[in-house]
């Protein structure tokens, strides 16, 4: 049943895809943010309860449906989680910005592609050249897909499937909204939620990492992933980002991310023993979007083939 519900979802999503500003997100966001006013006094403890509440509010309704429906007949059940994988699955939520970004460079129309990946990412991309551009579109696309997609068929995967899908895609969004605007930066409210998604997406970020490795150059992405994840300051982004640049044969990363810092002393330390200063593969240009979008649909195939395997083995047991 699970992989008959995502394939289903996935096809009803390419037919009709969910907006990123569809009324049950717009919802879901108003409703963090009115537990965010109502729980922040400034300290992590409030964070935590905050952070139970939301998800409790989401996911424990989600979990008695789909027990309501088990009992009511398998069909129901399924009914069920098509809707919610459909509702938590975001794969083109956001693929009109890429699409948009991908043309306009193809175009020559830098200026309209900058733009896009503005409000895209809410970046400041006055003066980019397009390998820059080009390269934050992939970058995004990356963690976009696996917080969107790969994530969320882990967590499906698990018992009351629709309810820890829920979880997954509301911990990813708290994890933002209450850590990444101005005012949240510094806030201690937003510290339970960035470490608690931290392990809830664990194993899920490898998993993608190993995907995009599978999928793409092997070599290179284990490479990349073993010397380049952790110089990335957020290590779940450092990990999907690395494997996926060696997958791909693209340097991504800002400089400040993927260089090393050379010692004072650099005549006087073992070369040899130190670590590469340059990823390898090269600069992103307007053929890598399109790479991008080939890697990642290899890695869906992948987890949809593995879910299949899966699937055939828990029946004939």
């Amino acid at each position: 049943m699970t992989f008959f519900s995502i394939l289903c979802a996935l096809l009803i999503e390419q037919l009709k895809p969910l907006r990123a500003d569809n009324p049950i997100y717009t919802a879901i966001k108003t409703l963090a943010m009115r537990i965010e006013a109502w729980c922040n006094a400034g300290e992590v403890k409030q964070g935590r309860l905050g952070w139970w509440i939301t998800v409790s509010i989401l996911t424990i309704p989600t979990a008695l449906i789909y027990w309501l429906c088990l009992r009511l007949n398998v069909f129901a059940a399924l009914l069920w989680n098509i809707t919610i994988v459909y509702l938590t699955l975001g794969f083109r939520h956001y693929s009109h910005y890429f699409t948009s970004i991908q043309l306009a460079l193809h175009s020559g129309d830098e200026a309209m592609a900058r733009k896009l990946l503005a409000e895209w990412t809410h970046l400041d991309t006055a003066g980019m050249e397009v390998s820059e551009i080009s390269r934050l579109a992939v970058e995004k696309s990356l963690i976009t897909t696996h917080r969107n997609v790969f994530g969320v068929f882990f967590w499906f995967l698990m018992p009351v499937g629709p309810a820890c899908a829920v979880m997954y895609r509301i911990a990813e969004h708290l994890s933002r909204a209450w850590n990444e605007p101005e005012h949240m930066e510094n806030e201690a409210f937003g510290q339970y939620a960035a470490r608690i998604f931290y392990w809830i997406d664990w194993i899920p970020a490898r998993l993608t990492a190993i995907a995009f490795a599978v999928v793409g150059n092997f070599e290179d992405a284990i490479y990349a992933w073993r010397n380049f994840a952790h110089r990335w300051s957020n290590e779940s982004v450092g990990i999907i980002l690395a494997a996926g640049s060696g997958a791909l044969g693209v340097r991504l990363g800002s400089p400040q991310e993927t260089a090393t810092v050379v010692p004072a002393d650099a005549a006087m330390v073992d070369t040899a023993a130190m670590e590469p200063d340059v990823m390898p593969g090269e600069a992103a240009t307007t053929r890598s979007l399109q790479s991008a979008v080939g890697l990642v649909w290899r890695a869906l195939l992948l987890w949809m083939l593995l879910l299949l395997l899966l699937s055939v083995a828990v029946w004939l047991a």
